[in-house]
């Protein structure tokens, strides 16, 4: 090897060396850190990684080691000459092209020669010689092949070259061939006189690449509906990382991972095109419900209508699925005749709604309320020939409203013809019109918020319409229907059948789409011609026409959505719904339903067999689109736990599919009576006659919400009696005009009509009797009768029921009645041992139930002891209920706070009988139960056994848990509580508070 000097790009800086032993102790430093990469090559230059060679290759040309052909295409196929082997070893190895130097003497080797840098670095290094180093030629445009490639990689690794060979390599090769051969890097089935591939070249320099440099990665797949990311590196290692947060569909987001000591922030797009949920519902109008996803949804059950449902409502059969398939429009069905309240909450039911992949089933409820603000306006106006136009409103619009030609004006004059109204927002005017533009007035027309379109004028244009309607496209439904889309508004159509003339149907006109229901003539799985005779458009242009259509059967199951029961007429009704339209005569088997109590024996007795069968009939609800069962029982059933079990239950399919086995439990626990927890009166100057008397309204508050209709009403005036004399003990019925009315849930006002001289004297107590009146579940009044004495409302209260710290600074509180405002400046927490006292505010406030948190820094003792919660002394209060009753006296506060673990706290202590015992404080005295699973130990990489867990330290706020390690000096130990550690409570504070879970990762010193 020649004295030569070469250029070596070290950190960015540009480096001159000279000599052949420097030379080679640069190359060796960078080729010995790549030996092992080497040695991947007998397997990674024949496919036996992950990587493709073209992900290799698309790698490599980021770095700028290759380069690729002026067509961006990689040339895998192609052969590898020694010029272009020269770049890529001069770029992997790092070595800085030599200019100004012309070694070689072949042809075309100039200055300007793309490839004379690289090949003199190469040639500097000692990496190639030349093919003949006599004459000086390099062969620059010749083939390099699989032995010169060998020699290389024997070279760069300075490995020994045997004396004894074993290939079929040239006779100078064979050394350097075996040697690869003997290290693993060539494959000994390769021929070595063969021309090494582009493939094999960028096999070889991939391995030298990851060798040196940090790995990319190379793809991501998302997996566990974005909760994990499996990133491939370029090296093949494929690192899963588990997220605290799922991706969201189709948002870019970057993932932070380590891998090797290599932190990487990758942003990754989790690319979802079929919907993974519901994003909302809305109602911009009266009659339609907008609900929205967030990707694509299947169009045969998104469109079907009956997947869709409001109580009392009923939606048109067929819904309108957007183009990009995220939104289905549902219209009110005409029959139906329902309109949606403005600013009414409805909840709408969305069940067997399937994403465009069918890997999701949407089975879900959700809240919306319809918001009407836009007046009606026209969207689109077409010409439909010389006898007809029609008008497309932008919103559903009151028949009524449109059919009236006087709302129509063409050109200025009134319209002499008729209008078809088609539901919902489609009016079709037939009258002559001349070939040319015109220009419409529309006004009066109202949608069904009874906003009235602002007249105004509309272009349109008409020409000469001579064409019968064409067939556009045709969809089916099961066997049992078709929809028919053609490519103008379609006026009438005669008979159509399918197969044969006698296989009939009955036709569906909506604007330019026909639907057939062959209900009673199905159509078969094969291949089937619809025919529709006299199909005629609003220029009387007819024909027949037809369409072949190959039907997909429904094999969907039905499936229940959900069970409720309720109590009604003094029994329960389970309400039983399906996910699509199933068959009645499969409802009505009462086999095919078993209640069992909670030991899971049938229930017998109130309307069940001995098999626990339903004696009355099941039946479907009118107006659920025979989605929606009942099942009832005779009587009220007894309180608890029941299971329900379906089965054997068919869909409304051509060839019925049926359920699967279905059991839910239902609670019918909800058997607690109601209570009265409070009344007050006040007398109230109401008007007579010909002057004012005292009349007088008195207040109850119930304990639950009570039943404002039916047979337990608190609303019935009929249900009270009372007397205003003290002395009395005759119970009166309430004055004629009495009213009572529903303050809120819980709370009624009985209104007693003005009466001349008043109803009580000097503010004396009067008594009421309560009887026969209800809880919203059915539930009666305790005993059905309640005698109350009913004190005037200034010397009413409103008390404390509970009161509990939930942590250091937070007080929950229970009053005996609903407030209707809570003032924080009329508490205070006080210790009942110092006197301290503390200021509060309002956290939060639903009825009776109140949340609390000390002002500023205060807080509880850990222990929660001594503490109670009360209104100011001396204070005027504004906390007060729907009656004006103020909040009095006070409440001793329960701890209800976890005891944790004092951050930093552990100590280790080393034993001798080889184990080690970890003290944990915790910030208050403990109760701790000495079970070893109450914790986890891991020591280094792996867990180790707990063998004894018991409470120690003077104040018993500590825990000792002893393990099977001999020495945690220096390593990483990590304890954590079990996963039952709260549920099986074994750690309390006294008050029998579970302790907050322990998480501790540390390094172990003794």
């Amino acid at each position: 090897m020649s004295e030569k000097s070469y250029q070596i790009k070290e950190n960015n800086q540009v480096m001159i060396q000279g000599g052949e032993k420097k030379v080679m102790k640069k190359i060796l430093s960078v080729a010995l850190s790549t030996a092992m990469a080497f040695s991947m090559f007998a397997s990674v230059a024949f496919g036996d990684d992950t990587l493709t060679p073209q992900q290799k290759f698309d790698i490599l040309k980021e770095e700028g080691i290759f380069t690729g052909y002026p067509d961006g295409t990689a040339g895998l196929d192609k052969e590898m000459t020694r010029a272009e082997f020269a770049k890529v070893l001069v770029e992997l190895l790092g070595l800085e092209p030599v200019q100004g130097k012309l070694s070689f003497k072949d042809a075309g080797y100039t200055a300007n020669n793309w490839a004379v840098p690289y090949i003199e670095a190469v040639y500097a290094a000692g990496i190639m010689e030349g093919k003949n180093t006599t004459k000086m030629i390099f062969d620059y445009n010749g083939n390099i092949t699989v032995q010169e490639m060998a020699k290389v990689l024997v070279v760069v690794q300075n490995l020994d070259i045997p004396t004894e060979t074993n290939n079929n390599a040239s006779n100078w090769a064979k050394g350097y061939v075996q040697a690869a051969i003997n290290a693993g890097l060539i494959n000994n089935s390769v021929n070595p006189l063969a021309n090494a591939s582009r493939t094999q070249l960028v096999e070889v320099a991939y391995a030298i690449y990851l060798a040196q440099n940090k790995p990319k990665v190379a793809s991501y797949d998302v997996q566990e509906e974005g909760k994990v990311v499996e990133f491939t590196l370029a090296n093949s290692e494929k690192v899963k990382v588990t997220l605290e947060t799922p991706l969201k569909a189709n948002v870019a987001t970057e993932v932070k991972f380590t891998y090797n000591n290599y932190e990487y922030t990758e942003t990754v797009t989790w690319v979802v095109t079929a919907a993974t949920k519901i994003e909302g519902v809305a109602a911009t109008n009266l009659k339609q419900v907008v609900v929205t996803f967030d990707g694509e949804v299947d169009a045969a059950t998104a469109g079907n209508g009956g997947n869709y449902s409001i109580s009392g409502l009923e939606f048109e059969s067929y819904a309108a699925v957007s183009e990009d398939g995220r939104t289905v429009t549902l219209t009110i069905a005409q029959n139906n005749g329902g309109v949606l309240d403005q600013q009414k909450e409805y909840t709408i039911n969305v069940s067997g709604v399937k994403n465009a992949d069918r890997s999701r089933t949407f089975n879900q409820e959700l809240k919306f309320s319809p918001v009407d603000t836009t007046l009606p306006t026209v969207q689109e106006v077409v010409g439909l020939g010389t006898k007809a136009f029609k008008v497309v409103f932008s919103e559903p619009v009151q028949q009524s409203t449109v059919v009236s030609t006087a709302n129509f004006q063409v050109d200025g004059r009134a319209v002499s013809g008729y209008v078809t109204y088609q539901y919902p927002n489609i009016a079709i005017i037939s009258t002559d019109l001349a070939v040319g533009e015109h220009e419409l007035t529309v006004r009066n027309v109202k949608d069904y918020a009874n906003f009235t379109i602002l007249p105004d004028t509309y272009s349109f244009s008409v020409a000469e319409d001579t064409t019968a309607p064409e067939v556009v496209k045709a969809t089916t439904y099961d066997l049992s229907s078709v929809t028919v889309e053609f490519n103008e508004p379609v006026k009438s159509v005669g008979k159509v059948y399918h197969t044969s003339s006698g296989r009939t149907g009955t036709a569906t006109i909506r604007d330019n789409k026909v639907t057939i229901n062959f209900e009673n003539n199905k159509l078969s799985l094969a291949e089937t011609t619809v025919y529709l005779e006299a199909v005629t458009d609003y220029s009387n242009n007819s024909a027949n026409r037809e369409v072949k259509v190959t039907p997909e059967l429904d094999t969907e199951r039905p499936t229940v959505v959900g069970v409720t029961a309720e109590v009604n007429n003094g029994n329960h009704e389970f309400t039983i719904e399906f996910s699509e339209k199933v068959d009645p005569e499969d409802v009505k088997n009462t086999a095919n339903y078993v209640l069992k109590d909670k030991d899971g024996k049938p229930v017998v007795g109130k309307g069940f067999t001995t098999k626990g069968n339903p004696v009355n009939e099941p039946f479907i609800v009118a107006n659920s689109q025979d989605r929606k069962v009942k099942v009832t029982s005779i009587g009220e059933l007894a309180s608890g736990v029941y299971t329900l079990e379906i089965s054997n239950i068919r869909d409304k399919a051509a060839i019925g599919n049926a359920m699967l086995p279905y059991s839910t439990t239902i609670d019918l626990g909800d058997v607690e009576r109601p209570q009265v927890l409070a009344t007050s009166y006040y007398e109230v100057t109401r008007p007579g006659n010909s002057t004012s008397f005292t009349g007088l309204d008195i207040i109850v508050h119930y304990s639950k919400p009570m039943a404002l209709d039916g047979a337990g009403s608190v609303l019935d005036a009929n249900k009270y009696n009372f007397h205003a004399n003290v002395t009395s003990t005759v119970y009166n019925p309430l004055p004629v005009n009495t009213q009572v009315s529903a303050i809120n849930a819980e709370t009624v006002r009985i209104s007693l009509p003005a009466k001349e001289g008043g109803y009580v004297n000097n503010d004396q107590p009067i008594s009421l009797r309560v009887t026969n009146v209800a809880d919203v579940n059915g539930n009666y009044i305790a005993g059905n009768v309640l005698n109350t004495s009913v004190a005037v409302k200034g010397n009413r209260t409103i008390g404390f029921k509970t009161a509990k710290a939930t942590d250091n600074n937070t007080v929950a509180v229970e009053f005996n009645a609903p407030l209707s405002y809570v003032d924080a400046n009329d508490f205070e927490v006080r210790n009942t041992v110092t006197g301290d006292t503390y200021n509060v505010t309002l956290v939060s406030h639903n009825g009776a139930a109140v949340t609390f948190d000390l002002t500023r820094s205060n807080k509880f003792a850990p222990d929660v002891q001594n503490y109670e919660i009360g209104v100011k002394p001396n204070h005027v209060v504004n906390s007060v209920n729907f009656n004006g009753l103020k909040v009095a006296g006070s409440f001793d506060i329960a701890d209800a706070v976890k005891p944790s673990y004092v951050k930093d706290s552990v100590v280790f202590t080393q034993n001798a009988d080889g184990t080690t015992t970890a003290t944990l404080t915790f910030d208050e005295q403990l109760v701790v139960a000495a079970n070893p699973t109450a914790f986890k130990v891991f020591v280094g990489a792996g867990e180790v056994e707990v063998t004894r867990v018991v409470a120690v330290g003077a104040e018993n706020n500590q825990v000792a848990i002893t393990f099977k390690s001999a020495d945690v000096s220096g390593q990483r130990v990590q304890i954590y509580s079990s996963e039952n550690f709260a549920s099986s409570k074994f750690v309390t504070d006294v008050a029998n508070n579970a302790a907050n879970t322990v998480e501790i990762v540390v390094t172990g010193s003794y």
